[in-house]
């Protein structure tokens, strides 16, 4: 009895330490993130596909069944199709028709919150298995206002250089268009230039200086002159960005700031078309100095020498507050940061005052780097 009660004893003691064993290599998971196997969606699950999800989610960003085709190379009856499965598993109707148009539902709108919310899960589960492999891979949809095109291309070929596995989407816009895309979360980061930081709940990071210059044809009278009035300028005919545009806000602040109203000959939408008007002699324009990346500053546009010119501004890379980076936007952010010693050099060669301008705006305190501000 007592060998049989000794075996006994240690098969006790064998067990405990086994278990022991076993708890103390299992990676500890958080209860709040742990979802028993009696909670898991079992009908969804077994009923809906995520190209399935992925089809409705690119209809309802889209706004188009026949867009969403395209964009997925698959044929109209196949989404159709695809949608009609996912809103019979639903029980619901996912979108409805107004006249030529579909919009989702109620019940769409959650389901489209929660397709975006899975598709960000498992874009950075991608990312985490790539980086296991040694492997950099996943997409970056990045957003920029209208002038930023002048050097948000150079900087993604740089990032792209380095993390080749990488695909990029630009999307360029004007400022009213970015901010809407910025309020529905549409990409992962957005550039944009100072009234980025009227936005509620950001986080921004200034990370290159913007400076609006005044521009003339080359051979115009005021061309060569030193400490030219504002008052002058305002005598003169003057192109305008389109309303909705953060330079000719800044353009029409300085000249309201002075008690001046600027003579304006005409509004036109795009940095190249106002160039044009400018070559062509149809007045003098306000544009970043990052329009003449490619011409320089001695081409057939001259920089005028203004009081109060250079209107010194900053670009600013920004993320709604809250906003959980994906690994490849956390990148993107912290190679852009790195990046902006270049860009502002490059300035600084391409039109030599910028270089005085910059050390007198530091002095002035009104040229800052820092880590990101935040904005309740």
């Amino acid at each position: 009895m007592r060998l049989a009660h000794s075996a006994c004893g240690a098969a006790e003691r064998y067990s405990t330490v086994h278990v022991a064993y076993q708890v103390d290599n299992m990676p500890h998971i958080p209860e709040q993130t742990y979802t028993p196997p009696a909670a898991m969606p079992d009908y969804l699950i077994r009923h809906a596909t995520l190209r399935q999800l992925q089809v409705f989610e690119a209809i309802v960003r889209l706004g188009s069944f026949t867009r969403a085709a395209e964009e997925l190379f698959l044929t109209q009856p196949t989404v159709s199709m695809q949608i009609k499965k996912l809103s019979d598993s639903m029980g619901l109707p996912l979108f409805e028709h107004v006249g030529r148009s579909v919009r989702p539902t109620e019940a769409g709108l959650e389901l489209y919150e929660s397709c975006r919310r899975i598709f960000e899960t498992l874009a950075n589960l991608e990312m985490k298995m790539a980086d296991f492999k040694g492997i950099k891979r996943g997409r970056l949809r990045l957003s920029v206002v209208t002038t930023a095109e002048y050097f948000a291309p150079e900087l993604l070929g740089a990032f792209s250089r380095e993390y080749s596995g990488i695909d990029v989407a630009l999307k360029v816009s004007n400022r009213d268009r970015v901010f809407d895309r910025f309020n529905a979360n549409e990409d992962d980061l957005y550039i944009m230039g100072q009234a980025a930081l009227d936005l509620p709940d950001i986080v921004a990071y200034p990370f290159a200086p913007n400076p609006l210059v005044l521009m003339a044809p080359r051979n115009h009278a005021l061309a060569g002159e030193k400490k030219i009035k504002l008052e002058r300028i305002a005598e003169e005919p003057l192109i305008m960005r389109e309303p909705g545009s953060g330079i000719r806000d800044a353009t029409l602040g300085i000249f309201g700031a002075a008690g001046l109203r600027p003579n304006v000959r005409m509004e036109l939408g795009s940095n190249e078309a106002i160039k044009h008007a400018v070559v062509g002699g149809l007045g003098l324009s306000v544009l970043s100095l990052h329009t003449l990346t490619l011409e320089g500053p001695d081409g057939p546009v001259a920089i005028l020498d203004v009081e109060g010119f250079p209107i010194m501004r900053q670009w600013f890379l920004v993320h709604p507050k809250g906003k959980e980076l994906s690994l490849v936007a956390q990148a993107f952010l912290e190679f852009a940061l790195e990046f902006e010693p270049q860009m502002r050099q490059r300035m600084e060669e391409m039109w030599p005052t910028m270089r005085k301008v910059m050390k007198s705006t530091k002095k002035a305190g009104r040229y800052k780097k820092s880590k990101g501000r935040s904005s309740a």
